[in-house]
């Protein structure tokens, strides 16, 4: 965590679950997103679980060619879509496609302005997050699991607006300018996000007829 004194704008936080909670809820509430009351907590608590960075990154094992024995990385979504299909037990498989869909919800949550000038975009991890949700819904439709299966059929639902709701909680003091206009429109035409074409609408841009223009490409 940043230490408060030194940036005026960083307000210190005692329970973070409690922020996380009251900052989605004000989220979903501008973006007028209605959730049932266990995805909300499920969230919730992922938010307050990939705060941890140890959560989030893996450990990558010893490198030839690196001084360090081991480092941190994120896994590509491939490769977890891949092991999570070859998994040899169906719990590892459910483990594999949870983890799959937790990662590419939070990253497309809360990094979406970073995946400019990437190969790999917002939409691929929107596209990801939201099949492995849905792929471990329809394992999880009957059985003692099927609450929480009806937590990760909403989510595959709603895998969208819910990244636009990560993006208003990470974005909370943060200020869009002109040069942020271009990044939106990207975001707007690959997602159809509605968060991004009500900020560029507030800075005066319509994408609409720009999406109509032959030259917008």
């Amino acid at each position: 965590m940043l230490d408060g004194q030194s940036d005026p704008r960083v307000v210190p936080v005692t329970n973070l679950r409690e922020f996380f909670h009251d900052a989605l809820q004000g989220a979903l509430e501008r973006q007028r997103l209605d959730v049932e009351d266990q995805t909300e907590h499920y969230v919730v608590n992922l938010l307050t679980l990939f705060a941890r960075s140890d959560a989030l990154y893996e450990q990558s094992p010893r490198d030839a060619h690196s001084a360090s024995d081991r480092g941190t990385r994120m896994k590509p979504l491939i490769v977890m879509l891949t092991e999570a299909l070859e998994a040899p037990t169906t719990s590892d498989r459910h483990r594999g496609l949870q983890r799959l869909g937790d990662v590419s919800l939070f990253v497309a949550g809360f990094f979406a302005r970073s995946f400019a000038r990437k190969l790999v975009d917002i939409d691929y991890h929107i596209a990801m997050g939201g099949q492995a949700y849905g792929a471990l819904a329809g394992a999880l439709a009957r059985g003692r699991s099927r609450v929480l299966g009806q937590v990760f059929a909403e989510l595959a639902e709603k895998f969208q607006p819910m990244v636009d709701a990560l993006n208003e909680v990470s974005e909370s003091s943060y200020k869009h300018t002109d040069q942020d206009i271009l990044r939106l429109y990207e975001i707007w035409l690959k997602t159809g996000s509605r968060r991004s074409f009500d900020i560029l609408k507030r800075l005066g841009v319509d994408p609409t007829l720009a999406a109509r223009c032959p030259h917008a490409h």
